[in-house]
């Protein structure tokens, strides 16, 4: 347990920011499940509905430094080629 004034701050600062990027991470989530969904099920326009969710979800997380800007590059991409193997 933290011992001085400074201390007991940043452990309630850093707890709040755990809860957030948990809930930020989490929205994430839930956002590549539904994508992962709808390109298991082969529709390609909920697909392409879901990638704009993904892709502002994962914006948002590199903006708060939830995640590394280059984790969410890949998962773009990776979800994207999945996109385009739909087509065809």
């Amino acid at each position: 347990m933290p011992i001085t004034r400074s201390a007991k701050k940043a452990l309630r600062t850093s707890d709040t920011k755990r809860e957030f990027n948990i809930a930020r991470k989490n929205k994430v989530d839930r956002a590549l499940k539904s994508i992962k969904k709808s390109i298991k099920e082969g529709s390609k326009s909920d697909a392409m509905k879901a990638l704009r969710d993904v892709q502002k979800a994962l914006d948002k997380a590199v903006k708060g430094n939830t995640l590394n800007k280059n984790t969410a590059s890949r998962k773009k991409s990776r979800l994207s080629k999945m996109i385009k193997k739909l087509s065809k």
